[in-house]
């Protein structure tokens, strides 16, 4: 088990390195002879598109792969973790951003999962549970208590188990692996402020995410990674977020939210004291044909609940929902028809993982690729690969399996099956939920041209609802924006009339949008 950190280790002499790595898969090289270290109390940013490779680096530095080339070391000692249990024995730990823990066990049962303090074959319980009470006291968390099944906590206290799991034997290398996607604002401030605390007891943090400007909040330095090998390593202090961007995606990304010009027309969607059986509380809005209108607030607040319930996945209780001409709830089938598509949070939701990437795009709309209703693989692939190249997905063709493609390939392809189907509606929660800024720079170029009708010929400006809880893309793509809090729609307000505090201060009740 590795030793608790003290404060007296050098600081100047890299804890962990990564030299010359090298891996290949098949024909595919993803790593070339990689080079990285992360110091004593830094926090190390790792960024890079998807596919970038700094998936298959991790792997390797937590025992999941081997690399074919290159060594590491520990504390100046060869390190060669045998799998993942060993890595975290040997001191790496890794928070992955889709959460690995049992829902039916307790919070102290997953922290030592596999790591139970055992005597003559029976497990030392009152020993078990003061580790966790300890590491429980440094993620300071009240409601955070050892007894509580997973299931029951929500997915920001679910991540604190997590890191407590790398906390309870004391790892010394800690890796964040796109930590802040599924938090709250309140939630990410409370992270970085344990993360600054590792920092002052002198662990080791490598952070990756896609939210460069967390990465400028909290790193010391950056690596950026890009088809497999190191562009740069640079001090965060004397780097620009446009440099960075430029180096991860080799250009550069000169207008992140594109705003064509957009043509306000008539309702296409109205919504009239809208609650369901939890939540949302109260909703009262309208989207226009050509509008890009975002709904802002905190996890939990009831903003996914909302758009379930206008697409058909959950009960309304009350209120009305009016599409066209159309009026009254409805089952999600229908929306379909109606010309309402909707992308979910959650990717597994909303792709069939075991189908390639031709069935997941046109599986809500078969019709005309072929006589008698018949699918003809060609004539399916061809309207395919149309969407590919205009969506810019990187994929084999469209025969290839959708889960073989990385998340912000995976969203591009779910957003396809929606233009595919010929929607006139879009509801977008989270659509760019960790992905990459090349990614996310495509998806808000899609947002655009189905807005303004630019997204295909022939093609009338759509209407978008969008869920974000980043509040720079709300503010760049939309035209308007209403804020969620406590299962209550505030008033709708003009992009021109707010700015990002104004949102957190309504998101957080502080203040009300009229």
């Amino acid at each position: 088990m590795a030793s608790q950190i003290t404060a007296d280790k050098p600081v100047d002499k890299p804890r962990l390195e990564m030299r010359g790595i090298f891996k290949r898969f098949g024909a595919t090289v993803a790593l070339k002879d990689v080079n990285f270290a992360v110091k004593p109390g830094e926090v190390h940013a790792l960024v890079g598109e998807n596919g970038a490779g700094k998936t298959t680096l991790m792997k390797i530095l937590t025992g999941v792969s081997k690399p074919d080339k290159g060594k590491m070391l520990l504390d100046g000692l060869p390190y060669q973790p045998r799998n993942p249990l060993d890595a975290r024995l040997k001191g790496i730990g890794m928070i992955y951003q889709e959460l690995s823990l049992v829902p039916h066990l307790t919070v102290e049962e997953n922290m030592l999962l596999g790591m139970e303090p055992v005597r003559f074959g029976f497990v030392r319980w009152e020993e078990m549970r003061n580790r966790v009470q300890e590491a429980l006291q440094h993620l300071n968390h009240p409601q955070l208590k050892p007894h509580i099944r997973i299931k029951d906590l929500p997915v920001s206290l679910q991540q604190l188990v997590e890191i407590g799991r790398s906390l309870v034997i004391g790892c010394e290398v800690l890796i964040f692996d796109e930590p802040t996607s599924s938090l709250s604002r309140h939630d990410i401030d409370r992270l970085f402020k344990i993360i600054a605390e590792f920092k002052n007891k002198n662990l080791s943090i490598v952070y990756i995410s896609h939210f460069l400007e967390e990465v400028q909040l909290i790193s010391d330095r950056v690596t950026v990674l890009r088809d497999g090998s190191v562009v740069s390593t640079q001090e965060l202090r004397s780097t620009q977020t446009t440099e960075i961007v430029r180096m991860m995606v080799g250009r550069e990304i000169k207008d992140l939210y594109p705003r064509t010009p957009r043509k306000i027309g008539s309702p296409v969607l109205e919504i009239q004291n809208l609650a369901g059986l939890e939540k949302p509380e109260n909703a009262i809005f309208v989207l226009r044909r050509g509008e890009v209108m975002g709904i802002s607030g905190l996890i939990g607040a009831g903003r996914t609940e909302m758009l379930r319930a206008i697409f058909g996945l959950d009960p309304v209780r009350q209120g009305q929902i009016k599409i066209g001409i159309h009026l009254g709830p409805s089952s999600p089938a229908k929306r379909w028809l109606q010309g309402v598509g909707m992308l979910s949070e959650n990717r597994s939701e909303g792709l069939a993982a075991n189908l390639n990437l031709a069935d997941n795009m046109t599986l809500s709309k078969l019709r005309g690729f072929g006589p008698l209703n018949l699918v003809l693989p060609r004539n399916q692939g061809a309207v395919v690969q149309k969407w590919i190249d205009l969506l810019d997905i990187r994929c084999l063709s469209p025969a290839q399996d959708v889960a073989e493609l990385s998340g912000g390939n995976q969203q591009k392809v779910a957003i396809a099956r929606l233009l595919q189907h010929g929607v006139d509606i879009m509801l977008l929660d989270e659509p760019t939920r960790g992905i990459d800024v090349a990614a996310k720079a495509k998806i808000y170029e899609v947002i655009d041209a189905f807005a303004s009708g630019s997204a295909g010929e022939g093609r009338a400006p759509g209407a978008v609802l969008v869920i974000s809880s980043y509040l720079p893309e709300l503010i760049g793509i939309c035209n308007t924006i209403a804020v969620m809090f406590r299962g209550r729609l505030s008033a709708v307000k003009s992009v021109e009339e707010i700015d990002e505090h104004k949102l957190m201060m309504a998101a957080t009740g502080q203040e009300t949008l009229k």
